[in-house]
């Protein structure tokens, strides 16, 4: 052969296969957004300009996406939701309004479903094989919740409140200061309460001892509270004994199951959360042990939609895969029904503070922006800080479109005979 011969290029199979795959993911996910409604995306992808969506109705949500890579495509059909999660992790897509976009695949849940059993079947039955194996077991609680509690004290404190109460405010106005709100919510709770002097009040879920100081000190109760998280036990205990408090508040680094005694008020502050579904019952039937015969006990907890609950059971979302492990979204009426199963405890007050964890959201991610230099100087790479802008806007557009709740269930013993009320949104300082 002559050395100036040209010979023809070997065509490589592999690459043949992966374009026209990748054709194929983006053609499909492309589709999907034409036939999203109450909105217009535009997709921007190199010099090429996009506009999707069906702007029908008064109440537009207007949003730009910009594929920086198009591997967004393959993730999104082969992982559904959890994939356009990792993709944006990644850094492959970014969004001028992730809250918005968020609200986009709500309101659209029936066209996005089809997407979820489509090509992610697979990577959704890998999902939940991984989700299983979760179960929160105790050995397998203190490992679920280690996976987000024990990050890092410092991280949490960069963008919660003074409180370090990871938990919805209670807002009067949308224009409040997350303090003035924060606070309210826990004066709020022990209203509900009832709180006296000199009761005895036990709290499942300690966080960082926000409630436990403020029921002490405010309303003069002797509280025990509990946590299975080793850095919350340690941050609490020093945050108490700095109040002053250590002879009022006893913390205690146990699982719920295993606390004894009766106690005169209980409280769990989006607690329950995390003991998975399979263990609701014996959630609250240990509420129920824990209480005098006219004791209260004030359960405050993230919902789902009670039509959407079995389903959501089945699936395992972003927050199940990257947040929080071992997690489940209850519904009221699952939590109603299971007190009825498993105890004497009877709903006498139900509150939906929903609204209020969206503004509290809000707040916690613009703080959590502001701070990213700091975030990135505790050690945290870009991918886990792009997963926690996800993680809040997915959360917060969540709450905006009334998908999910927060709501404070107010339980009594039969012999509890206090006239019911309604505190007003009022602060009491």
């Amino acid at each position: 052969m002559r050395e100036d011969t040209v010979q023809a290029p070997v065509a490589d199979p592999d690459l043949a296969v992966s374009e026209i795959t990748g054709g194929f993911f983006r053609r499909s996910v492309l589709k999907l957004l034409a036939s999203l409604r109450e909105c217009r995306i535009t997709v921007i992808e190199g010099a090429e300009r996009m506009e999707f969506g069906q702007p029908s109705g008064d109440d537009v949500l207007r949003v730009t996406m910009r594929v920086n890579d198009a591997d967004l495509y393959r993730q999104a059909s082969l992982n559904g939701s959890v994939g356009v999660a990792e993709s944006y992790m990644l850094g492959q897509w970014d969004c001028d309004d992730l809250v918005g976009l968020v609200r986009i695949f709500v309101r659209n849940r029936d066209v996005l479903d089809d997407m979820e059993r489509g090509l992610a079947r697979l990577g959704a039955w890998l999902l939940k094989r991984w989700h299983a194996l979760r179960r929160n077991t105790r050995e397998g609680s203190r490992r679920n919740i280690a996976a987000h509690y024990d990050l890092g004290n410092e991280l949490f404190k960069l963008f919660l409140d003074p409180t370090l109460m990871y938990s919805s405010a209670v807002y009067a106005r949308p224009d409040e200061a997350l303090e003035v709100a924060a606070v309210r919510k826990l004066d709020r709770i022990c209203q509900k309460l009832d709180l006296q002097p000199g009761e005895h009040l036990v709290e499942i879920g300690t966080g960082w001892g926000g409630f436990a100081i403020h029921a002490a000190s405010r309303f003069d109760v002797r509280v025990t509270t509990t946590t299975i998280s080793r850095e919350q036990y340690e941050l609490a205990q020093q945050r108490i004994a700095a109040a002053g408090l250590a002879h009022k508040v006893e913390v205690v680094l146990s699982d719920y199951r295993d606390l004894q005694g009766q106690y005169d008020k209980l409280v769990s502050i989006e607690m329950i959360e995390a003991i998975g579904h399979q263990y609701l019952d014996t959630y609250f039937a240990k509420l129920g042990s824990l209480l005098k015969p006219e004791g209260l006990a004030l359960v405050q907890a993230i919902t789902i939609e009670d039509h959407r609950y079995q389903q959501a059971l089945r699936e395992v979302d972003f927050i199940k895969r990257h947040i929080f492990p071992g997690s489940f979204i209850p519904a009221v009426s699952a939590m109603v029904s299971s007190a009825a199963r498993s105890s004497d405890l009877r709903l006498v007050n139900l509150e939906d503070i929903g609204p209020s964890y969206a503004l509290t959201l809000h707040a916690w991610r613009e703080r959590f922006a502001a701070r990213y230099q700091e975030v990135r100087a505790l050690g945290y790479d870009e991918a886990f800080v792009r997963m926690w802008h996800w993680y809040l806007a997915y959360c917060e557009g969540g709450f905006i479109e009334r998908s999910i709740g927060d709501v404070q269930m107010l339980l009594a013993r039969p012999r509890n005979r206090r006239n019911q009320f309604l505190p007003d949104l009022a602060p009491t300082v």
